[in-house]
């Protein structure tokens, strides 16, 4: 069996793009994800017979044999088809305009372009595959939605030629305006009107932005909608949107930017989620919003390319206690030493943590306890070979200041949020 499918929260891109696929291979059967854009959910309601896509959940994954994923490198976006990551002998055939992902494809077409669509008319037009001026629509729907109707900065001058060669087999540019325009209710006009209540303007080398931090219940569709014209009435270069529900114990966090020298999928990714430059998403769960705030500044000053290692920055030789220490030493030596706080070790193994915050909990009654009684025995590390990035996104998930950095097991060294915060700031000594 092969089977073709695309990203959840399925947007015109994804969906074009699978329709390009069944063209391209007649015997793949379309794999639509659940859960799908406000839009593109519109669409299908009315144009049901344009394709009959089966759900994951109706795929005997034992039977395929050759997966083609389109506008996703991401087994996470793959909804329940990410089990097939572990299959073996699977073919994997991958369209897709992302150039970072975790996909290892048998063959790919990969290319930093505005929208994946484009990549695939390319093959259309060398196949001289007729289009339908229904599927020319749809497809000219998915690439200007994802260049911003051949306006945000990653789109190169293919988008243009597919959007002209679309447009020759009768692509009907009314029908693309009336799909593209956004949802836009009275959800949407209250997070907005929140959202400007307590708007701020920050700089950052030579550019405006504004981030954000509001609180929502349930679900709102479209926020991105509402971060775009967050950005456009302050006028500011890039905008984000930090969208908690505090119920569900998540944060939602999008971003939409004008510039070239901001990559937002390059400060998505750092925090698990994705996109392009121009816009992305991350999705953040038991994270203080102030924390996710704070990383977005440091993201956006520091140098999201470096090669500088967590070996690079980290403290070393690390000063540690053992697990039989009396906690009344360890506030001694806490305050001695001037520290926040240290690993715990048995048998030169680390063991736990310690820290200031644990001693606040300490009463004087428990001071000839152990420390092994207190500290945290959930152990937060990091390898020397990670990078900056990848402990700034620990240390605000975890709500930790410290990571010790262990090699196959071995404690080296240890990073701290202030050794993070020296290297965002450019701090470092020459």
């Amino acid at each position: 069996m092969q089977i073709i499918t695309t990203h959840n929260n399925t947007d015109f891109d994804g969906l074009a793009s699978m329709i390009a696929g069944i063209l391209l291979y007649p015997n793949a059967i379309p794999v639509l994800p659940r859960q799908i854009n406000p839009n593109v959910k519109g669409f299908l309601s009315i144009h049901k017979d344009l394709f009959n896509a089966q759900t994951p959940d109706e795929i005997e994954l034992d039977e395929v044999e050759s997966l083609i994923v389109v506008d996703t490198n991401s087994w996470n976006r793959l909804d329940q088809l990410k089990k097939l990551k572990n299959k073996d002998d699977l073919e994997i055939i991958m369209w897709d305009h992302h150039l970072f992902g975790d996909i290892h494809p048998s063959w790919k077409c990969q290319e930093e372009i505005g929208a994946t669509i484009t990549l695939m008319i390319r093959e259309l037009k060398k196949r001289a595959l007729a289009l339908s001026p229904m599927f020319a629509t749809l497809f000219l729907t998915g690439l200007y939605e994802d260049t911003g109707s051949l306006m945000f900065p990653l789109t190169k001058p293919e988008d243009a030629y597919a959007a002209a060669y679309l447009m020759e087999n009768k692509a009907d540019l009314t029908i693309v305006s009336s799909i593209l325009k956004p949802a836009y209710g009275e959800k949407q006009k209250a997070v907005l009107f929140e959202m400007l209540k307590s708007a701020k303007r920050i700089r950052i080398n030579g550019h405006k932005f504004s981030i954000c931090k509001i609180d929502v219940k349930g679900h709102v569709y479209n926020l991105a909608v509402v971060v775009n014209m967050y950005r456009e009435i302050l006028n500011v270069d890039a905008a984000f949107g930090i969208f908690t529900d505090r119920k569900k114990g998540r944060n939602i966090v999008i971003g939409r930017s004008i510039i070239d020298s901001l990559n937002i999928g390059k400060i998505m990714r750092s925090m698990g989620g994705g996109g392009h430059p121009g816009a992305g998403t991350a999705m953040l769960k038991s994270v203080k919003p102030k924390a996710i705030e704070e990383l977005i500044i440091e993201l956006i000053k520091g140098d999201q390319l470096s090669t500088v290692q967590i070996s690079d920055i980290m403290s070393y030789p690390v000063f540690t206690i053992d697990s039989s220490t009396k906690m009344e030493q360890v506030t001694s030596i806490l305050k001695e030493k001037g520290c926040t706080g240290f690993p715990v070790v048995e048998d030169q193994k680390i063991v736990g943590i310690i820290s200031r915050r644990d001693l606040s909990k300490v009463r004087n009654s428990q001071l000839k306890a152990p420390v092994k009684a207190f500290m945290i025995r959930d152990i937060i590390s990091i390898e020397p070979g990670k990078n900056p990035m990848d402990a700034a996104r620990l240390m605000v998930k975890h709500d930790i200041g410290r990571l010790p950095v262990l090699d196959n097991g071995k404690l080296i060294g240890i990073i701290t949020r202030s050794d993070t915060m020296l290297y965002f700031y450019d701090l470092l000594p020459e």
